[in-house]
């Protein structure tokens, strides 16, 4: 397996944590759903240091240069990732888990409940 990870510094850009999760609610995650060889898109963000990122889990046998949908985040902000990588995966677990993820992330709670 291969991990892909963007970090972008919104310190320079117009965009804030949260019209991102405001983007990510309405239009960007649905475009990911059927990216042929990646197992899970999970998006990331640290209030403290405005920082947005996200990280990507691939199969090994994924073709990382084949095209994907297009980064809006890129877009929005208005510049590339101050961090961009790809890594190899050396292990992987799953906790104990209680059904399937019903918790998609603070870009889809009600607003106001956000932390």
């Amino acid at each position: 397996m291969k991990a892909t990870i963007s970090w972008w510094d919104l310190t320079g850009s117009g965009q804030t944590i949260d019209s991102l999760r405001v983007y990510l609610r309405d239009e960007g995650v649905d475009p990911w759903r059927e990216v042929p060889g990646m197992r899970l898109k999970f998006w990331i963000s640290d209030r403290e240091t405005e920082r947005w990122g996200a990280v990507m889990l691939w199969d090994s046998d994924a073709d990382l240069t084949a095209p994907l949908p297009p980064n809006r985040a890129t877009e929005l902000i208005g510049y590339p990732p101050a961090v961009r990588m790809v890594s190899d995966v050396e292990a992987v677990v799953e906790g104990v888990l209680s059904g399937p993820l019903v918790e998609r992330g603070l870009a889809f709670e009600p607003v106001g409940e956000s932390s």
